[in-house]
């Protein structure tokens, strides 16, 4: 299955954003400070995560890379 997973962390990077936001507008109680750094740790994890899909996705094979050989070996297995 296809899927677009850059889109997908981008979403939810986005969500986190959002929500920094959102609570640096209203404001926290100082016991209530550790939401701000949860939405901190989103949005670098949601970074992260975008690199690591775009790295992957540079490094992998094209996804029609197979031969005829290939091809004829793979249907003739099935």
């Amino acid at each position: 299955m296809r899927t677009n997973d850059t889109a997908t962390i981008l979403t939810g990077t986005g969500l986190w954003v959002v929500a920094l936001v959102v609570l640096l507008i209203v404001g926290t109680s100082p016991e209530h400070r550790w939401w701000i750094w949860t939405c901190v740790a989103g949005i670098g994890l949601g970074a992260f995560g975008c690199f690591y899909i775009w790295r992957r996705d540079r490094h992998s094979p094209a996804p029609d890379t197979r031969t005829s050989t290939d091809r004829e070996e793979a249907a003739q297995g099935s």
